[in-house]
């Protein structure tokens, strides 16, 4: 047992709670519940930033106190995270005096132990506002625009206390050598080591020229800067309370989830605060990438018309799972559907297309399946595995159940949820396949009533791994599955390690529920209407002038047919050297999230290597033993680094979820088709 505490950035509260707000709280919970599981003690903590100059414009705008302003949209973030299933064990707001008080202190504490490292001075340059940072020429766009925010930023000069970064270079580049886990991924780590390795300029940290803020300790003209006052929120929220203070000054893991737009204040400037102060260092610091809807750039106005909750509600809907279950359909498409650490686009489409495959006919299906055949031929009752009726087919899908099980764990472990439900996922399809080559229906009409109770049973053990595996993201389904199932909702202990290691044998004569569709289908109309509900005014492409306004929309143009392929001659194809080939290994290509190196028999002295764009779709224990069609005759391909591929494996669909070509029946590898 040890700690995990895992944060999200406190949001600003001049915006909404969107997709890439619900995006990073959704992980941090996900990351949380997964730790549960193992046992270990965890604390999840989000919150609220609401200081700084662009605040206090912004309630001077509407009339409004600041303090009412900052309550007001708090409280919209704090309401929010429950409806997507959500379970914080804090929420901080920076206006609260519990962390108002320690940040006073840790100012106070960095003066006492290095004075040298907070010096009053005097500042002039440019600031961007919606930033609240100081800004280089070097860092602007032309005509002193800001490069995130796409807007000029403002000249200014006042007295400030600055703080010491300067000093504190070679001590973060030594961290980050020490310990390559601090910032992640490794492509972020470069960034930022490259960063400090330019040198670092002292930080300008107090303002003059507004009021709301925390006032600087024996100088309150100055108020203390918004992220010198904001990211201490981390380390102030556990100070209140003794049984929350050691999952800082403790030896368990601390994990700030991040975008990587604000990656350098916490992996340069907060680590550097944090050695001044002589306080430890969070462990990690993992940023995310960007998210674009529907491919488009996630604009403020774009933000605010994507409502991650009316979209849980749509689905909850539209699927009758009610809207914590919707809340996990989202949640899944978020931890799916984009890998974490690279930026990612959200598509609806893409949404009920993986809910109806992945969800609705691999394991909604799976569970449905096997309920319904028990229901059939075992009274609705777990039935009993006798020894002597297993076969290879038991023994093959009880080593594939560990090995996905062993990876889905190293996966949450890496801070890889996609990677996590790829496995799961891959078990269902495993079990879905065993189903087919068991055949529990053919084994009753032989009359082997143990071996029809075997095969079931072996599938009983699975559903109930996967209904573990599937609780971090999806726990309100998670809790629908293993009620059906018979058994207790997932009840985390401390020091208890719950995550399966293999399949566990249910005692004989318990109690199934009848099955009801756990994930029911999207017809392809309703699946159409959801998407066009849920696709905002802002996200839908402009049409001409009058589009946006609503007496006048303009019409939609008529879908035009894609162009014919030119036709070919017989000759031209016959060219094509398909062939059978089976899929001896396979593995991931390091650093390539959508290759994987297959090792191929085409009939061949040895076995060819071919590079495929397949592991967004399969796992490389999903491929191995197939038999799939090959353009053999193709011209090599050079990917770099000694990656040539000599062939092509013939798939179709989205990359996220292809179907590959195969080959059924007592064919020999190298065949050809024709």
């Amino acid at each position: 047992m040890s700690r995990f505490y895992v944060t999200t950035p406190i949001y600003y509260v001049n915006d909404v709670p969107h997709l890439g707000t619900s995006y990073t709280t959704v992980a941090a919970d996900a990351l949380r519940r997964y730790h549960r599981l193992r046992g270990d003690v965890t604390r999840m903590l989000t919150g609220t930033d609401e200081h700084g100059l662009k605040l206090e414009r912004e309630a001077r705008e509407r009339g409004i106190p600041t303090a009412d302003f900052v309550r007001e949209m708090s409280d919209r973030f704090e309401a929010a995270w429950p409806k997507l299933e959500v379970e914080p064990d804090d929420f901080i707001r920076t206006t609260q005096p519990r962390h108002e008080a320690r940040v006073q202190w840790l100012w106070e504490e960095i003066r006492r132990r290095h004075p040298e490292d907070l010096y009053l001075g005097a500042y002039e340059g440019w600031y961007c506002v919606p930033c609240e940072e100081l800004k280089t020429e070097k860092e602007l766009e032309p005509g002193n625009v800001c490069p995130i925010h796409k807007r000029p930023v403002e000249r200014i000069k006042e007295e400030s206390y600055f703080f010491r970064l300067s000093g504190y270079g070679q001590a973060l580049l030594d961290h980050y050598a020490k310990h390559p886990e601090f910032v992640l991924p490794e492509s972020r780590r470069n960034e930022v080591v490259s960063f400090v390795e330019s040198g670092l300029r002292d930080l300008s940290v107090s303002r003059t020229s507004f009021r709301w803020g925390i006032p600087v300790p024996e100088d309150p003209k100055h108020v203390i800067w918004v992220w010198f006052d904001a990211l201490p929120n981390y380390w102030t929220a556990l100070q209140e309370r003794e049984d929350t203070k050691p999952f800082w000054d403790g030896d368990g893991a601390v994990v700030h989830l991040v975008g990587k737009d604000i990656l350098r204040f916490h992996a340069v400037y907060w680590p550097a605060i944090l050695m001044s102060a002589g306080l430890r260092l969070p462990t990690t610091v993992f940023a995310h990438g960007f998210l674009t809807f529907n491919g488009q750039k996630m604009s403020k106005t774009l933000r605010n018309a994507v409502d991650p909750i009316g979209m849980a509600r749509a689905f909850g809907d539209a699927t009758r799972a009610g809207e914590a279950g919707g809340a996990d359909v989202l949640r899944y498409q978020l931890l799916r559907g984009i890998a974490f650490g690279q930026d990612g686009d959200f598509d609806l489409a893409a949404m009920v297309e993986r809910y109806n495959a992945d969800l609705g006919k691999n394991l909604g299906n799976l569970l449905s399946r096997v309920l319904g055949l028990c229901s059939k031929m075992t009274e609705g009752k777990v039935p009993a595995i006798d020894a002597g009726a297993t076969t290879p087919l038991e023994t093959g899908l009880a080593e594939a159940a560990a090995r996905h099980l062993d990876a889905a764990r190293s996966s949450w472990s890496r801070l890889e949820p996609h990677r996590a439900l790829e496995e799961t996922l891959a078990l269902c399809t495993a079990a879905n396949v065993y189903v087919d080559r068991a055949a529990p229906w053919a084994e009753a009409k032989k009359g082997g009533p143990k071996r029809v109770e075997t095969i079931l049973g072996t599938l009983l053990s699975v559903l109930e791994a996967v209904s573990v595996m599937i609780w971090p993201v999806l726990p309100s389904r998670s809790d629908e599955m293993r009620r059906q199932l018979g058994l207790a909702p997932v009840a985390p202990r401390a020091g208890v390690d719950q995550w399966p290691s293999g399949l566990r044998t249910r005692a004989p004569g318990e109690a199934l529920a009848p099955a009801l569709p756990l994930f029911p289908m999207l017809d392809a109309d309703t699946g159409q209407k959801l998407i066009g509900a849920l696709t905002p005014q802002a996200a839908r492409p402009e049409q001409g002038e009058d589009a946006s306004r609503p007496e006048a929309p303009a019409a939609s143009p008529p879908p035009v047919a894609p162009a014919a392929p030119a036709p070919i001659d017989y000759e031209a194809f016959s060219a094509v050297d398909l062939r059978v080939g089976v899929v001896r290994a396979c593995e991931r290509v390091p650093k390539k999230d959508k290759l994987l190196r297959l090792s191929v028999d085409l009939g061949e002295a040895s076995p060819r290597t071919i590079i495929a764009g397949l592991a967004l779709s399969f796992s490389p224990e999903a491929i191995v033993g197939r038999k799939v069609v090959v353009v053999a005759n193709l011209a090599p391909r050079d990917f770099g680094k000694g990656l040539v591929s000599h062939g092509m494996v013939l798939a179709t669909g989205p990359s996220d979820h292809l179907t590959l070509a195969t080959v059924d029946g007592d064919v020999p590898p190298g065949a050809r088709l024709k």
